[in-house]
């Protein structure tokens, strides 16, 4: 009876073993690698960038569901996916989920670019201009702060009103902002 139900589903359940094996080491590989390679990684893509983003999906699928992919050994896969989601998920919300989840880095504090940062974040001048000239930015001394977010997204607060300080606490380089730009804390 169950050879006849494996048999049905297009798997064996080492064949399902290895999908979850499989599934598991590359949402790992992909994690540490997007860790390694900083927020930037998951910042503004080019067409190039996305074309390579499509063509690894591909390559990642293949080695996720084996030779013979089945829709059994794709349901599994994209199970463990989704499993491995919630997990990480949960561990953020841990007191260990720190070392999961990039700090913002602090890209410009007022008028002030901030050449190490940009270093750090693998950020190129023109691509800030074009995140400045994206939020409507026209000259520097419109700026507030510009942060490098943990998803990978560029924030651009303009100047006017004061920040609240509890919005930058997870900000490393905070003390570089100045203090005229912060509300009292």
């Amino acid at each position: 009876m169950w050879n006849n139900l494996w048999t049905s589903l297009g798997i064996t359940p080492i064949d399902a073993l290895w999908v979850v094996i499989s599934s598991f080491g590359i949402y790992l590989v992909f994690f540490l690698m997007v860790r390694g390679f900083g927020q930037r990684a998951l910042a503004s893509w080019s067409t190039l960038d996305k074309a390579i983003v499509i063509a690894l999906g591909s390559v990642l699928g293949r080695v996720i569901l084996g030779y013979t992919p089945t829709l059994a050994a794709g349901i599994i896969g994209l199970a463990t996916m989704f499993v491995m989601l919630r997990l990480e998920g949960y561990l953020r919300r841990s007191k260990r989920g720190a070392y999961l989840t990039s700090k913002p880095i602090l890209l410009m504090a007022g008028e002030q670019v901030l050449s190490g940062a940009l270093r750090r974040a693998r950020i190129q001048d023109d691509e800030l201009y074009f995140k400045l000239r994206q939020a409507g930015i026209r000259n520097f001394s419109e700026v507030s702060l510009v942060i490098l977010e943990p998803t990978g997204d560029v924030s651009v607060l303009r100047r006017g009103k004061q920040i609240d300080p509890l919005l930058l606490r997870r900000i490393e380089d905070r003390a570089l902002i100045p203090k005229e730009l912060l509300m009292p804390e």
